[in-house]
């Protein structure tokens, strides 16, 4: 039973690993660009319209729900008194759904006042075509306030604004709930927020021989990426994610471009045709560039200097400043409007992403224990150099645990089968001793079968 046992558990680490290479990638369909990509770790979570019967969040987990239109949906948090806690929500429409200017989502961390602890807004713009857009709320640690502060139950609020004219269907949301570490030590006075910053352009980045990436379906699966110039394509209605790992005093510049189009005799102007926007680790929106027209000719964008990676920064009263506060993965995603494909085609266009990271970075770390997702590694630098995704990473992890199991299971068997051989040729010695003298000839039938002829 046991060789069988050791058999099975051999056969699922070999199954597991065929399953693991057969996952698919982000890949064009035939009717257009890939969804988008939810975390395949998320719980499914219904938002409530009263708050007293609010659904628990919990710290380091990612769950999937939805918002119809003119909704208010609560979600609950219960803070310790050293919590530092961030609520980020992705908003997904689904395809075909009209969004006007400023229809969007506001999300606010509130206590049992309703008093609001940080609110933030994630609005579609001058770009009004459905993409994925995020927005967060926190409730940090303040000795020096008296709201929002000590342990308890807070609520989590998202609430959908949309116009009368826009599309009345559901909108899918993925909601993370990140815990911020402690600082190792308290500052003796609260540090005060930049007020400049470097931010003239930096030297052009080099291309790389192989300068291929083909960006993510989502903040899960984007492609991690360095200082260079990356190409890549991206078709009509899509949304491309990438992320750059930021270490504390480094700084991003980013710049993306449409190649020229191939469609003979055709200029016409589309507005708002490119959109671009990146943010910080805990999915709280930064920035966004203003969104690029295109007539079929080569264009491009770039996003606003922003301040290197500091703790100071999430004093600042503007939301692109505080954004900055911690080190790790920032993120940054690119749509091409659906309204191209009209005069252009829907075939894949020409896109060129030139990142920028300036900047030594500080080496340390401000808090007390891990860092977790708010800090960046040797493995995140290496992984940005190879342009793996994260889950790209995850996935080879699980396929270097099962080749492990794989190698295990093999030698379990290996031994199982050696200790049966030698049990066998024990018993056919002691037969043999047993036998009245002339019985025990070369054709006598082994002990239990003996093993196989062929050993």
């Amino acid at each position: 039973m046991r060789q069988r046992s050791r058999g099975r558990a051999t056969l699922a680490a070999v199954a597991a690993m065929c399953a693991v290479a057969a996952l698919p990638g982000q890949a064009y369909g035939a009717d257009g660009p890939a969804a988008y990509t939810f975390d395949p770790k998320a719980k499914a979570i219904s938002g409530v319209a009263v708050n007293t019967d609010a659904r628990d969040l919990t710290a380091g987990s990612v769950y999937r729900s939805s918002i119809k239109f003119g909704e208010k949906l609560y979600y609950r948090l219960n803070l310790e008194e050293t919590t530092n806690a961030y609520v980020s929500a992705v908003v997904v429409p689904k395809d075909g759904g009209k969004v006007a200017y400023g229809d969007g989502i506001a999300i606010s961390i509130r206590d049992k006042s309703d008093l609001g602890c940080s609110s933030e807004n994630a609005r579609f713009g001058s770009a009004e075509y459905p993409r994925p857009i995020a927005a967060y709320a926190y409730r940090t640690v303040d000795k020096d306030s008296s709201s929002c502060q000590g342990a308890g139950v807070y609520n989590v609020l998202i609430e959908r604004q949309s116009e009368t004219t826009s599309g009345r269907g559901e909108w899918e949301l993925e909601i993370r709930y990140a815990s911020e570490p402690q600082l190792a030590k308290e500052p003796s006075t609260p540090p005060e927020a930049p007020e400049d910053w470097p931010s003239a352009s930096p030297k052009p980045a080099t291309r790389a021989t192989d300068n291929r990436r083909h960006g993510g379906g989502s903040y899960y699966d984007a492609t991690s990426l360095e200082t260079g110039e990356w190409k890549d394509e991206v078709v009509p209605g899509q949304t491309l994610f990438y992320r750059v790992p930021l270490d504390w005093g480094q700084q991003i510049f980013a710049t993306a471009g449409l190649g020229n189009s191939t469609v003979p005799d055709e200029d016409e102007y589309i507005s708002g045709a490119l959109a671009m926007s990146l943010d910080n680790p805990a999915q709280g929106h930064v920035d966004s560039a203003s969104p690029m027209a295109y007539s079929g000719k080569p264009a491009s964008m770039s996003l606003d200097p922003v301040p290197p990676v500091a703790y100071r920064n999430r004093f600042a009263s503007d939301t692109s400043v505080s954004a900055m506060r911690f080190a790790g993965w920032y993120y940054l995603s690119v749509t091409l409007s659906p309204d191209v494909a009209k005069p252009y085609g829907s075939k894949p266009f020409p896109l060129t992403l030139t990142v920028n990271v300036e900047g030594k970075a500080a080496g340390t770390t401000p808090y007390k224990g891990e860092a977790g997702i708010f800090g960046v590694t040797q493995d995140d630098k290496d992984m940005a150099r190879n342009g793996q995704s994260g889950s790209q990473a995850a996935e080879s992890k699980s396929r270097s645990g099962n080749m492990k199991l794989l190698g295990a299971a093999g030698i379990g068997t290996g031994a199982v089968l050696v200790l049966g051989l030698g049990g066998w040729m024990l018993l056919a010695r002691r037969g043999r001793a047993a036998a009245p003298a002339g019985t025990a000839d070369a054709g006598q039938q082994q002990p239990y079968g003996g093993p196989p002829q062929a050993w």
